[in-house]
């Protein structure tokens, strides 16, 4: 499914930097911890939701 809009564990708004981190940490093109450095990600929990996020969209889209 899509990222959730805040993390579980404190609450803090992360799926505004979904987009970002995504097409700037895609194909280990950039460290994803610097990625999540530049865009303010300092939280350990938030972190952890945006690098094991796995986009299942296209996956369940058919069976809706």
């Amino acid at each position: 499914m899509m990222i959730p809009v805040r993390c579980f564990s404190c609450g803090k708004v992360i799926g505004e930097h979904w987009e970002e981190f995504e097409e700037r940490a895609r194909d280990g093109e950039e460290d994803p911890a610097a990625v999540l450095d530049d865009l303010g990600v300092d939280r350990h929990c938030c972190r952890r939701m945006m690098v094991s996020h796995r986009d299942l969209v296209d996956v369940v889209s058919p069976y809706q």
